[in-house]
């Protein structure tokens, strides 16, 4: 029996199909069910449509057409986590004035940018470009086809995306009322963490465009909470990196903040300072020999890093240098602060880290 992951569809794609079958409807009145699209990198998956809705009939050059078409497709994410699994992404067709050529809207669930920093120009739908590009793509196909002038207002919406929303970076991106309609190959890849990665990438294009010169990547909430009571900092200068701390490192040196603070667990930055850019637990491991490496080079005695060497966890490590008077927490920090300054490199980024324990509180820092 085969255990690979099965793949699945953007909602950039799902919407694509679903544009594609009304556009479809509103110059022939028919909806193609299956409907079938091409992705940037040429598959041509097939999609089954939800809802058909077409209102405004009348008869033109032989066929039954309407004043709007609407179409959906229930978003298949694979086996991939993804927030929007099984939403309903929804494509309402409208013809648009001549030579207005193919013009967005969000429709309920679909959000609007607010800020700056975003690869769409403030008050504009979120709507990402290369999905623009694919509906626009796919709109000119079935123009040529059933004779169509291509003009048309195509509206997004997403049921329930305004909750969903809640549970992305949207809301810290300026991105309001709903999700953003994402993808750029049109394909989930199950567990790439890839749109975590670009939510980070845009995270950091917001701060700069917002001229924050200090921003915090954090691995979680209670880091979060910190770095922004010690710092005064504001939402959108706090990175959710969760276990990515090389994809903010990468980014920032390309795109630089003046200041970063990394915050987070012992257990997490533990693995950083032992040079592991991914944190997670599935893919980087607490070397307890490294730990008690630094006890040794802080002067701490052979019977401590023994103690330590032996230990359940980062944080048990934490709790026995404690008790001995050793700062373990700073000497993390440190080694997590060298790490992220060489990933760095040249850039002008200047680091610290703040290190905590599972309640929230600093138990180390450096730079």
């Amino acid at each position: 029996m085969s255990t690979s992951l099965r793949h699945g569809w953007t909602t950039g794609a799902c919407a694509t199909a679903a544009t594609a079958a009304a556009y479809t409807a509103l110059l022939t009145g028919e909806f193609p069910d299956p409907v079938r699209i091409t992705l940037p990198g040429g598959r041509r998956p097939a999609f089954a449509l939800a809802v058909e809705e077409l209102t405004g009939a009348t008869v033109a050059t032989g066929a039954a057409t309407g004043t709007a078409a609407r179409a959906a497709v229930v978003k298949d994410a694979g086996d991939d986590p993804d927030v929007t699994h099984g939403a309903l992404i929804s494509s309402t067709v409208r013809h648009g004035a001549p030579g207005s050529g193919v013009a967005f809207s969000a429709g309920p669930g679909v959000g609007t940018v607010t800020k700056p920093g975003l690869p769409l120009p403030v008050g504009e739908p979120a709507i990402n470009p290369v999905p623009r590009t694919m509906m626009r793509e796919h709109v000119a196909e079935v123009a040529a086809r059933h004779g169509g002038s291509g003009d048309v207002l195509v509206e997004i919406s997403v049921e329930g995306g305004e909750e969903l929303a809640k549970r992305t970076w949207n809301p810290r991106l300026g991105i309001l009322g709903g999700l953003s309609i994402l993808g750029t190959t049109g394909i989930v890849v199950p567990y790439s963490c890839s749109a975590w990665i670009d939510s980070i990438r845009r995270g950091i294009d917001v701060a700069r465009a917002a001229g924050h010169t200090h921003v915090a990547g954090c691995t979680g909430s209670t880091s979060e909470r910190v770095a922004a009571e010690l710092y005064g900092l504001p939402d959108d200068a706090l990175l959710d990196m969760g276990d990515f701390a090389g994809a903010v490192l990468k980014y920032l040196r390309r795109h630089p903040v003046p200041r970063l603070t990394v915050a987070g667990g012992i257990g997490k930055l533990s693995k950083l300072a032992d040079g592991h850019l991914d944190l997670h637990s599935g893919r980087s491991q607490v070397d307890p020999g490294m730990l008690a490496g630094l006890v040794r080079s802080a002067g701490g005695d052979e019977g401590l890093a023994g103690r330590v060497l032996e230990a359940n966890t980062a944080l048990h490590a934490l709790h026995l240098c404690q008790e001995a008077g050793l700062p373990l927490g700073d000497l993390v920090a440190e080694g997590a602060r060298r790490t992220a300054a060489g990933v760095l490199r040249e850039a002008p980024v200047i680091v610290d880290v703040v290190v905590i324990d599972r309640a929230g509180t600093v138990v180390g820092r450096a730079g």
